[in-house]
């Protein structure tokens, strides 16, 4: 069985190793860049399962990097680590293609426990990953992160995090999702910056889905959201 394959790309060379060390000591391939650029070629090259990346880099940030990346590769799983914490950074993360971040400095522990979340998403089970859902005059296309107002055809390629969430409550629809499982099963954790970034994506959805007066996205206080429609 082949090894899970995991591309590091950090700037600190004493950071990198010490990734590179304790994902190895974990039965992981593992492959090193320095900065944004060789980030960008090595990704080519190596076709890993899953990117972890520094943002602020030299020549090229870990933001563009992915940004490029995700022009043509929509689904590698992308962690973010980052020594910017607030939640407008954290947003920006997102929006640019990546699926988690981890603020610096961290535990090796902690970095086990991100990646292996983000490798368990790899196939969702819930709602099959090619299945286009009707939300009233919306139709919402999980697998390529889009959601179309049919009434016009307006389509909008949806973040990662947006689409995530959205898919989320169609799984079950009507029914109340409490917000601390959105926020375990998509961020790993319900700290103060993962509650506000959740906020932040919540009231985004709201205004792309404000078409159509039949579709509510409701926050039930003290118990979770629902999507009505």
């Amino acid at each position: 069985m082949s090894k899970i394959h995991v591309l590091v790309v950090e700037d600190e060379p004493t950071l990198a190793r010490i990734i590179k060390d304790a994902l190895e000591a974990n039965d992981f391939k593992v492959s090193l860049a320095a900065d944004g650029v060789a980030g960008l070629e090595a990704f080519t090259q190596v076709t890993p399962n899953i990117l972890v990346a520094d943002i602020m880099m030299p020549q090229l940030s870990g933001l563009d990097m992915v940004r490029k990346i995700r022009e043509t590769d929509r689904h590698t799983p992308i962690l973010f680590l980052t020594a910017k914490s607030t939640v407008d950074d954290v947003v920006e993360g997102f929006h640019a293609g990546g699926n988690d971040y981890l603020k610096k400095p961290f535990g090796m522990k902690e970095l086990m426990v991100r990646i292996t979340a983000l490798l368990g998403r790899i196939t969702p089970t819930c709602v099959p990953q090619k299945e286009k859902i009707q939300i009233g005059n919306y139709r919402f296309d999980p697998g390529k992160r889009t959601l179309t107002y049919l009434p016009t055809g307006e389509c909008h390629e949806l973040p990662n995090r947006e689409s995530e969430i959205l898919q989320r409550l169609c799984q079950t629809p009507h029914a109340i999702v409490p917000a601390k499982d959105i926020l375990l099963d998509l961020w790993g954790d319900d700290d103060f910056f993962s509650t506000r970034s959740f906020q932040t994506l919540i009231s985004r959805l709201r205004r792309r889905l404000a078409k159509d007066p039949d579709v509510k996205l409701i926050n039930q206080r003290r118990e979770g959201y629902r999507l009505l429609y």
